[in-house]
């Protein structure tokens, strides 16, 4: 199940108190977007955690490509 939503930036920023809401208790992703392009992501807390302990969001994602790599071979 896909829990990630799309938002344009303007209408995070209009309600931003029920965009932070959805991400804490329904444990989705909201993907802030600029021209229909992604820009940035709101995730839950414990997901933010986790890239701060790895070091950020690049050494974060190196670590899960290389997860789903070695999962697909």
């Amino acid at each position: 199940m896909d829990k990630t939503v799309d938002i344009p930036i303007s209408e995070a920023r209009a309600n931003i108190t029920d965009v932070i809401a959805s991400v804490r208790l329904l444990r989705s992703c909201v993907f802030l977007l600029r021209r229909e392009k992604p820009q940035a992501a709101i995730v839950p807390i414990e997901l933010g955690h986790l890239v701060r302990q790895v070091g950020g969001p690049d050494a974060a994602a190196d670590l899960l490509a290389k997860h789903l790599a070695e999962a697909s071979s």
